[in-house]
């Protein structure tokens, strides 16, 4: 069991920042938290095989298991097809972060995020280093401040806050987002990271990252789009000095638990910042032949642009909707497939084992006016059900990314 915090805090053994160092023009830029000891960390990454210098940075730290000191977060620029310049300067980073807290390079996590294909301002940066490594601190003001500075085109934190109970020692898990455009399934478009004062092994963390990442980031759309530059991170630096969390232990199962929702909020809120986004759409499958199936039906659906400008203009095209299950590249028999649109405002179906059902496009449209919609599927052709989180595609998404650079 977990509860839910009211305020997000940080968690123990940790010290944070965001402050605004000149990457940008007005807004803060620069985000650092370090931990009073080093952390075993773990990692997800783009499926993009564009990646950026500090995707390909972090890869080689987490895949070679070492333990995280400090991780430093810059927006405004992506540090993404910079070449070998890009992959200097992000260990120029590294090494002056590393200098400011007596550790090794390799216990510094690096992620960027902005204009892609720009150089990095270095001598901005490093000023920058100095200066948000003497300003941190354990208060909330700080840790929004964080949250703040990882920002690009969104327009809402996205931040969360649980405690646990493991081995009868208090612990909290608090995750922190970033994104609302380039987002779509596989791991892409956003950056994410979770930190606990959990003690739990290395190996663990990273196995369970990864199958969390599988029904949260992995099942989210905004626009289609994959980024270079897309991360999640998690940091345990175990001082809540609980007995060490391993794999399948009653411990790991409430862990486990905890950790999940932490993503599965993050994942949503993303969406719900989808640039220009007025709706926020949830498809829930049931009745597949397989979990796989599952999956890529919902996934398909919630990432198609018809589908997603229908929503927009509140129509209820039940055809679209097919029509992405179709090429899902997974098995269903059309013909046992019903579908019902659902909202505050009710509930109206429009196609039951796969005839269409005459309604009220009145009705649905009051349905579909509202700012969160359930699109419900049953298949009828198994026992597996998955669920995907996406949003309408609006006028205003062209505008913002039209002059994004800008």
């Amino acid at each position: 069991m977990f509860k839910i915090l009211d305020n997000p805090i940080l968690p123990k053994g940790y010290k944070i920042n965001g402050i605004a160092c000149g990457l940008k023009k007005v807004k803060k830029d620069l985000a650092l938290i370090v931990s009073d000891t080093l952390c075993n960390c773990a990692g997800t990454y783009t499926t993009n095989k564009v990646k950026a210098a500090p995707v390909i940075w972090d890869k080689y730290i987490t895949e070679n298991n070492f333990k995280a000191k400090a991780l430093i977060v810059n927006s405004g620029n992506a540090n993404a097809c910079t070449a070998v310049q890009g992959e200097k300067d992000n260990e120029e980073i590294a090494i002056s972060v590393a200098n400011e807290f007596e550790c090794e390079k390799t216990n510094v996590l690096i992620c960027s995020t902005g204009v892609i294909g720009v150089p990095l301002d270095m001598g901005t940066y490093k000023k920058g280093i100095s200066t948000i490594s003497k300003s941190l601190d354990q208060t909330q003001e700080s840790l929004h401040n964080f949250s703040f500075a990882i920002q690009t085109t969104d327009t809402s934190e996205k931040i969360i806050s649980v405690k646990a109970l493991i081995d009868d020692k208090e612990i909290i898990i608090t995750g922190i987002s970033k994104g609302s455009g380039m987002i779509h399934p596989n791991m892409a478009t956003m950056l994410s990271f979770i930190f606990t004062d959990a003690n739990i092994d290395q190996s663990t963390l990273q196995k369970l990252l990864g199958n969390t990442i599988e029904d949260t980031y992995n099942m989210i759309s905004v626009d289609g789009d994959t980024s270079t530059n897309d991360t999640v991170l998690a940091l345990a630096n175990g001082a809540a000095n609980n007995t060490l969390i391993e794999n399948n232990s009653q411990d790991y199962n409430n862990f486990k638990e905890a950790f999940k929702f932490v993503n599965t909020f993050l994942a949503k809120e993303i969406v719900k910042d989808g640039e220009g986004a007025n709706k926020f759409i949830e498809v829930i499958l049931s009745g597949a032949k397989t979990q796989k199936d599952a999956k890529n039906i919902a996934k398909s659906i919630i990432s198609s642009n018809l589908v997603k400008c229908a929503f927009f203009g509140s129509d209820a095209n039940w055809g679209r909707i097919l029509c992405a299950m179709g090429y899902s590249d997974s098995e269903f028999n059309i013909n046992e497939v019903t579908i019902n649109f659902k909202s505050n405002k009710g509930t109206i179906c429009v196609v039951k084992k796969g005839q269409p059902i005459k309604f009220d496009e009145e009705i649905a449209k009051e349905i579909l006016l509202e700012k969160t919609i359930e699109v419900l599927i049953e298949l009828n052709d198994g026992i597996y059900e998955a669920k995907a989180w996406g949003c309408d595609l609006s006028y205003d998404y062209v505008k913002i990314n039209g002059d994004y650079r800008s």
